[in-house]
């Protein structure tokens, strides 16, 4: 139940996105799913997981996810990103924390990034830790805090990556 739920919401977000057709699921990987999808044109691999836990809880969040992209074109690789459904604040920078080791995301609208030179680092913590924990700001001045389960990441990372090599 969990795993079509999350695969229906996937194929929402990307298709409010502009994506020319909703995206193929390629495998699940426990709490992690891979999808491949044409945008623009472009192939675009994923890896992506619904937040397991949102606070505050009285705050309508909307969609939220983690995922970790590849685009065929080399756009992008194993870049990991937060979506959720609001407009984050751009000039307070949220915090990825995986065990003790902590980055910064900086937000984009309802997205958030780390800096490229970290991507790789946190993509290995990814795939190695056992909960992601996401803190950021909405453009409301809430502060939100996410958790998302890691089970399956590594399998999941790796296959997106393949998918769009």
């Amino acid at each position: 139940m969990v795993t079509r739920l999350a695969m229906v919401l996937v194929v929402a977000l990307l298709l409010d996105q502009g994506a020319e057709a909703a995206p193929s699921a390629l495998g699940q990987y426990r709490d992690w799913t891979v999808f491949k999808d044409t945008i623009d044109g472009e192939t675009l691999c994923f890896a992506a997981t619904p937040a397991t836990d949102k606070a505050p809880r009285a705050a309508d969040h909307g969609d939220v996810w983690f995922y970790v992209s590849s685009w065929r074109s080399g756009r992008a690789r194993n870049q990991p990103s937060l979506k959720v459904g609001f407009d984050l604040r751009a000039d307070l920078p949220g915090k990825a924390q995986i065990g003790r080791q902590n980055w910064t995301l900086y937000g984009v609208g309802p997205e958030a990034f780390a800096q490229d030179d970290d991507d790789p680092r946190l993509v290995r913590a990814l795939k190695r830790g056992r909960e992601l924990r996401v803190e950021a700001t909405s453009w409301r001045n809430t502060r939100v805090t996410y958790h998302f389960s890691l089970s399956g990441s590594s399998s999941a990372i790796d296959r997106a990556a393949a998918a769009c090599s």
